[in-house]
This record gives C-alpha cells, sequence and structure tokens, in this order.
C-alpha cells in the first residue's frame, strides 16, 4: 500500500485544502489514536498519551484543536506543550516516556501552509509501515470512546525549560561561550523563546532576529531559508557568528564574522572534522543533494560517505542500518545520534560552537580545506498529477546533461515530497557548464508543461 496523505515529512498542505483542514485533522488525531490504542499493551485503565507541539504559524490553534479531540475521542491522552521547536517534542515525548509525539508545522514553508508529522516513543520518525497503518484506518469511519474511556487533556507548563537544559547538556561541561557575540535567527517560528535562552545561558551575548512571531511572519524574510537578514545583522552588529534556524527549529545555517554563509555540508564536515581527531569515525550520510565536494574532502579525512534519500528520515535511517552517529542534508538538517534521536538546529549548532571552541578556530579556518563544487538548483512548479518522468523531451535533455558533465559533475531531478515543485539540480566543477545545463534541464521542463 502506498502511502496518500503522508509524505517525507508527515501531513502538510495549504491551510483550507485537504487534508490540511479541521474535520480531516480530525479524523488523523482519531486514526493515530486508535492505532496507539490498538499496538500498545498498556494496564488495564490506562490511555496512550500523546504529546502535541506546534510553531507559530496562526492555523496551529484551530489544528490543535481538532488534534485534541480527534485522540480523545479514540481514548488517547493529550499533553500539550504549545509552541516547541519540532526537536524539542522528539525529546520530551521520549522523556515524559509517552506512546508518541505530534508537532503541528509546515517547517520552511510559508504560514498558510500547515502539516502534522509524528514521533515514536523513542524520539523519531514514525516508520513507513506505521504511517500506513494510520493511513488505513483514515478509510474507516470515525467512531468514539464511551465518556467513561475517553481521553483527558493538560498543559505541560515547564516544557521550554525542560528543553533548553536538555539543549545545554549536550555542549561539553569544559566548554562555554564567553567572549561571543552571536546572533541567532528563530525564523519568527517555534524556537523564539528557546534558542536564544540556549546560547545566553551558555555565556554568549545574543542579538535577536526573527524573533517576534505574528502567527502571519514565519519564515519571511529570515530564517535558515533566507539567510541574507542573518549575514546583515552579523555584519552590522560585528559579531563573531550568526546562526539561523527555520520555523520548526530542525534545520540550521551559520554565518561567520565576515559575512560567508555555511550551509549544512560545510557544517557537518567541520563537526565531523572536529569528531575524527579524537575518536574513529565510521561514516557519515548524506543524501542525493550533498555536494561532491564534501564528500571528496570526508575522503581526504578517511572518512566514508553514504548518499541516502531526500528527507532527514532516510538520513537517518542508513545511519541506523550502518550504525554512525553523523549525516545530514545540505539544507541544513544535522543529526547527531550522539546527542539526540533527530535533526536539532540548536544542538547542530552547539556541537559546531563546541568544536570551534575546543580547536580554537574560526568557522572559515575549520572549513578551509573544503572546496564546494559549483551546483545550481531550480525548482518549477509542477501542475497536479503530471507524470514529468514520463515526457520524452525531459528524459532527452536529463542524458543531455549527463554526457556534458561526464565524470565532472552529477545532475539530479526529484520531486519534492513537501510542495508542488520539481528540483532540477546539477553540479559540477565547471559554474559556467553547471548553469547551461541546469538551464537547459528547467527550459525542458518548462516546455513539456506548457510553459514559455
Amino acid at each position: 500500500m502506498t502511502r496518500k496523505y503522508f509524505g517525507t515529512d508527515g501531513v502538510r498542505g495549504r491551510v483550507g485544502e485537504t487534508p490540511i483542514t479541521p474535520d480531516f485533522v480530525m479524523r488523523l488525531g482519531y486514526a493515530a489514536g486508535a492505532t496507539l490504542v490498538a499496538r500498545d499493551k498498556l494496564p488495564a485503565g490506562d490511555h496512550p498519551a500523546v504529546l502535541i507541539g506546534k510553531d507559530t504559524r496562526i492555523s496551529g490553534y484551530m489544528l490543535e484543536a481538532a488534534l485534541e479531540a480527534g485522540f480523545s475521542a479514540a481514548g488517547a491522552d493529550v499533553m500539550l506543550c504549545g509552541p516547541m521547536p519540532t526537536p524539542a517534542v522528539a525529546y520530551l515525548t521520549r522523556a515524559l516516556r509517552l506512546q508518541a509525539g505530534v508537532v503541528i508545522s509546515a517547517s520552511h514553508n510559508p504560514y498558510d501552509d500547515n502539516g502534522i508529522k509524528f514521533f515514536s516513543a523513542q524520539g523519531s520518525k514514525l516508520p513507513d509501515a506505521i504511517e500506513r497503518e494510520i493511513e488505513a484506518r483514515l478509510a474507516q469511519p470515525m467512531t468514539c470512546m464511551t465518556s467513561a474511556k475517553l481521553g483527558r487533556a493538560r498543559r505541560v507548563d515547564d516544557a521550554a525549560g525542560r528543553y533548553i537544559e536538555f539543549c545545554k547538556s549536550t555542549f561539553p561541561n569544559d566548554l562555554d561561550l564567553r567572549g561571543m557575540k552571536i546572533v541567532v535567527d528563530s525564523a519568527h517560528g517555534a524556537a523564539y523563546h528557546v534558542a536564544p535562552k540556549v546560547f545566553h545561558e551558555l555565556g554568549a551575548e545574543i542579538v535577536g532576529v526573527g524573533d517576534t512571531p505574528n502567527g502571519l511572519n514565519i519564515n519571511d524574510g529570515v530564517g535558515a531559508t533566507a539567510p541574507e537578514a542573518l549575514r546583515l545583522a552579523v555584519l552590522e552588529e560585528k559579531a563573531d557568528c550568526g546562526i539561523a534556524l527555520d520555523g520548526d527549529g530542525d534545520r540550521l545555517l551559520m554565518v561567520d564574522a565576515a559575512g560567508q554563509i555555511y550551509d549544512g555540508d560545510r557544517l557537518l564536515y567541520l563537526v565531523a572534522r572536529h569528531r575524527v581527531r579524537t575518536a574513529p569515525l565510521a561514516g557519515v550520510a548524506g543524501t542525493l543533494m550533498s555536494n561532491l565536494g564534501f564528500e571528496h574532502a570526508l575522503g581526504r579525512l578517511g572518512i566514508a560517505f553514504g548518499r541516502a534519500r531526500i528527507g532527514d528520515r532516510y538520513v537517518l535511517e542508513m545511519m541506523q542500518e550502518r550504525g554512525w552517529i553523523l549525516g545530514g542534508e545540505n539544507s541544513g538538517h544535522i543529526i547527531c545520534l550522539d546527542r539526540h534521536t533527530t535533526g536539532d538546529g540548536i544542538i547542530a549548532a552547539l556541537q559546531v560552537l563546541a568544536a570551534l571552541r575546543a580547536d580554537e578556530e574560526s568557522l572559515a579556518q575549520a572549513c578551509a580545506d573544503l572546496t564546494l563544487y559549483p551546483q545550481r538548483l531550480i525548482n518549477l512548479r509542477l501542475p497536479a498529477g503530471f507524470d514529468w518522468a514520463g515526457e520524452a523531451g525531459i528524459r532527452a535533455a536529463l542524458a543531455s546533461a549527463e554526457a556534458a558533465l561526464a565524470e565532472q559533475g552529477r545532475v539530479l531531478l526529484r520531486a519534492s515530497g513537501t510542495e508542488p515543485l520539481l528540483r532540477v539540480m546539477v553540479e559540477g566543477r565547471d559554474a559556467a557548464r553547471v548553469d547551461a545545463q541546469a538551464q537547459a534541464l528547467a527550459d525542458a521542463v518548462r516546455r513539456a508543461i506548457g510553459e514559455s
């Protein structure tokens, strides 16, 4: 059975359109709750318990209420923690010994999108098999437990404090951030009230950006998907570095004192380079989008590299299969399995800062041996149901680009798992050739979908 509603990162879409409507989300909560009730063999009279967190989108209020109703109808208790980063919900689910965690967020998308993603009791993304089971229950009528068996709901008032202390615990006890001035861009998102405190309590002077959410401004010109705001703030404030998170706090980009932007590949390389100096590091997991120069740089350090499918859940699966502790995506999802069960922007930033402090280096010095190859990414909006892979013109353009690059680069066409987009990626040693082939591919896609 293929998944109808779940993508690479839960269920996501435009608010008010299926599946992000109050009635569907209530049924989703019921289906997930019923799955938990059936799966978990709890003592008689006990209910499975679920933690619900959200980012700062205005639609979160509506969807939170719908989810709560669905879980309660299925007989699952609900704990509400309000706006919290996605990795915080993963941590709290595990720390509170709950059966599942749910995050209401569309991550880096605009405010008028939203989504629902689930975590297991272990704080990791739900396996595909359980997501299929939830979808199968969605096809069945929604019922309701008798009043005596309905789930209850309550607030978790100390969620932020618990998570802040957890993040700080991943930073070495013999190091601190005193003397550093750091700009922290929270993307007007879920980390706005926790990220600045983490770095401040470790000793840094903090300048806040993107820390005044109003329900409509999440990711709007700020955060990891729009790092120019952070870059300008770092230069204006003469800060040592800048940290940019995305709307749900699981993605990280950084900026150095000179205004240079560091993506996930560079930051992951920096952490791996530091770790391998003190202990063996068997390998690092990336994705099909990871830069070829990053792979080659790891090879010079004697570190194996593997490419997983796009999506941090697939990076995590590869890490678990191979027994590796580091992995991530160039978009800024960085997973340190010896620190957390999932990708976490704050914790990833702390690992970068710990490496810089321990080695007494700047971001530029730590990444001096890494040269990323030119990479061009073009996003093209696809009509609903468009079979781009079956278009002869696109296949011919793809073959031509691969032939032109030969052994000097890579070409990747893939449909986004979270948006109606086709991503055209070309990379290689020669920037002009990369740009030309990317444009040729994009033009072929536009012709196929009838654009001029």
